[in-house]
């Protein structure tokens, strides 16, 4: 360690990590610094999978979230196995030995996605991927009120008031002591507590 270059190598790798370790912790200090603070029983909750926090935490929650959640991760656990063997199967030091290998490890690894399929099928088949599973019911109400009746409220044609109209009316203002109460055509009379 004689040699003050590789000592200056060092220095700036020192200096690289000096800086970015300055630069994370600035930011956070300045996201501190800067940010809005106005909390409110909303923003202080708890927040898990869509679901409102309420009650105690000895709450039933629905099932289905943990089930999506474990396939989710068996298929991603099993998909990070490709990566390892497409990085050997394209390995020419390993195919020049046999010629046999790339037909193996092809084989192999269709066999290893025949069985992710076969399982994916399988949970698809049986609903549990399905985040609501859909009931489709038309609700029936048994009221006394005749299905014509309804019919003639649906093709009746309204006519509509121009917003317009009821705000050219001009209130009153009659003074009643030190309080104020409008008076006109509102169709009501307001009435406070005294």
């Amino acid at each position: 360690m004689d040699d003050p270059a590789q000592l200056s190598e060092y220095g700036k790798i020192l200096l690289l990590a000096i800086v970015g370790i300055l630069l994370v912790c600035m930011t956070i200090l300045l996201a501190k610094v800067l940010s809005p603070k106005k909390p409110n029983p909303e923003k202080l909750s708890t927040y898990e999978c869509g679901e409102e926090a309420l009650g105690t935490s000895w709450v039933q929650i629905n099932p289905r979230f943990y089930v999506i959640a474990l396939v989710f991760l068996l298929f991603d656990v099993e998909l990070i196995f490709v990566f390892p063997w497409a990085t050997v199967f394209g390995r020419a030091d390993f195919v020049a030995a046999d010629s046999r290998w790339g037909w193996f490890t092809l084989t192999e690894m269709g066999v290893f996605l025949g069985i992710l399929v076969v399982g994916l099928v399988y949970v698809w088949k049986r609903g549990d991927i399905s985040w609501i599973k859909p009931m489709h019911k038309r609700p029936q109400v048994n009221v006394g009120i005749p299905a014509a009746a309804y019919e003639l409220i649906n093709q009746k044609e309204y006519s509509i008031r121009d917003y317009r109209e009821t705000a050219d009316v001009k209130a009153d203002l009659v003074s009643d002591g030190d309080k104020k109460q409008t008076t006109g055509s509102l169709g009501f009379r307001p009435k406070f507590k005294q």
